[in-house]
């Protein structure tokens, strides 16, 4: 239910920013037609979050014969936990990470990047994958991805504002419009810090409960901690290129070519999260 609430706050958030920024940019008909997007936009972020969410990662939909050592062991973590078999994608980079997306258990998806692959033994990957499966489980996968589809449309628009404003969509319009260049300037610093804050609503505890709920399907919590310690040191070596808007998707949050430490991070630190898994102070394991 808190998931589900989460949600529809989410939807009313994106709905009552369109709204303010049709009616800053285009006055009341801005605002009337922000409101018909915004409609069709919550209805495409809830039912479709999950594919933009691979799209934009650049995952892509592999086949049992391409993948069978990431079939055998979801489909043997499934079998397990009675989980529906989600769908198994790839992205293609080297830089090892995972993230799991989808609107409920029965329409869910598992990626894998090519790196985390050949880093991984089967333990680990299997931790890892137990990890993600956990966030199935706990039917969080959802408000993840709305998060990640709405961060994305605010920056999005934000950007789409500047340019109107710079090459022309400043002049004329409606007698009520008040925006202008510091609207749209205003717009390009606070839609970021927006999308920031929407992001930061998929609480930190999502990590540390998959973390526990993978190691209990498991058996094995040293796996997946050893996973966890893998991935965080090779993803310093090989940054991700990706889109910040859906860092917070992964199993541990990609550094995208920079590290801006954890000023707002939306992963609790590696380091506390192997902790809890193995019984350590952090940093002894």
């Amino acid at each position: 239910m808190g998931n589900n609430l989460k949600t529809a706050f989410l939807l009313t958030v994106m709905t009552v920013f369109l709204v303010l920024v049709g009616q800053a940019l285009g006055g009341r008909s801005g605002m009337i037609m922000a409101f018909a997007f915004a409609v069709i936009m919550n209805f495409g972020t809830y039912f479709f979050s999950d594919k933009i969410a691979l799209m934009s990662s650049g995952a892509k939909a592999v086949t049992r014969e391409e993948e069978p050592r990431v079939y055998q062991i979801v489909e043997r973590l499934c079998g397990k936990t009675g989980l529906p078999m989600p769908k198994i994608y790839v992205i293609p980079t080297e830089s090892p990470n995972a993230f799991a997306t989808g609107r409920n258990p029965q329409h869910s998806s598992v990626a894998v990047t090519h790196g985390i692959l050949g880093l991984l033994t089967d333990e680990e990957l299997e931790g890892v994958l137990a990890h993600e499966l956990g966030h199935v489980r706990n039917r969080d996968i959802l408000i993840s991805s709305v998060a990640a589809t709405i961060a994305g449309a605010i920056t999005m628009l934000a950007r789409m504002a500047w340019f109107a404003e710079l090459f022309g969509g400043g002049r004329g319009g409606d007698r009520d419009r008040d925006g202008g260049p510091l609207v749209a300037l205003a717009m390009m610093i606070l839609a970021p810090m927006a999308a920031m804050l929407i992001q930061m609503a998929v609480s930190r505890s999502r990590e540390y409960q998959a973390d526990a709920t993978g190691a209990h399907f498991t058996g094995n919590p040293y796996a997946l901690a050893s996973a966890l310690r893998k991935i965080e040191e090779w993803s310093h070596r090989i940054p991700m290129q990706g889109s910040p808007t859906t860092a917070h998707l992964f199993i541990i949050q990609p550094l995208l070519g920079m590290n801006f430490g954890n000023l707002f991070s939306t992963h609790p630190p590696t380091a506390d999260r192997i902790a809890r898994l193995t019984g350590m102070p952090p940093g002894s394991f």
